[in-house]
């Protein structure tokens, strides 16, 4: 159910400041930093076009990254923070950590529902409210999960799935202390109107 890393290719940025990140972007790339593990920070360029593809592929902020830069040995990183321009909606500048295997991380993952067919809730026209699509778990770096499952069998109308009905995987666990509502199977709105008379 871990993510293997997966490469992402940078550059080193030659030079700091405004004016440098400025000449980075007017290249085509898009200024980054990464820092963290007692290590000096490292400036780097990444092309626009390889950033926004790996964005659009999705849960870039969840996954484990191995970052190869010319010059350096590869290092796993997570993206901490993808600033954009408040206009554009387009990256302007990126932030990683570097982190090892057995690191605790706090990252969202993905909830995924399975078994609609063997819920007798919505069989009989319930709605699945999904409260929170991720949830924020404490994991180790080295083994993030792809998603958490909720297995929707045997659910009935009025149950409410929380965070503690929840199998996580080894090592992970919620960010937040109190069992939080993931999920509810809702009445159709046509039995909650003759219930209410």
């Amino acid at each position: 159910m871990a993510r293997e890393a997966k490469d992402f290719i940078a550059a080193v940025r030659t030079g700091t400041g405004k004016g440098a990140a400025r000449q980075a972007r007017r290249e085509g790339n898009v200024p980054a930093i990464v820092y963290g593990d007692g290590k000096d920070p490292v400036a780097l360029n990444i092309n626009y076009n390889y950033l926004l593809k790996r964005l659009k592929q999705g849960r870039f902020l969840q996954s484990l990254l191995n970052l190869k830069v010319e010059g350096h040995e590869d290092v796993h990183v997570v993206c901490r923070g993808v600033q954009r321009d408040v206009v554009k909606d387009l990256p302007t500048h990126v932030d990683f950590l570097r982190i090892h295997d057995d690191s605790k991380i706090e990252l969202f993952i993905h909830v995924e529902f399975v078994n609609h067919e063997a819920s007798p809730g919505l069989k009989r026209g319930g709605t699945l409210t999904v409260v929170r699509s991720e949830v924020e778990l404490e994991v180790t770096a080295g083994d993030i999960p792809d998603h958490i499952t909720v297995d929707l069998t045997g659910k009935q109308i009025g149950d409410v799935i929380h965070i503690n009905d929840i199998p996580l995987p080894a090592g992970a666990k919620p960010t937040i202390a109190r069992n939080f509502v993931v999920a509810n199977i809702a009445a159709p709105s046509g039995l909650a109107a003759s219930g209410d008379e």
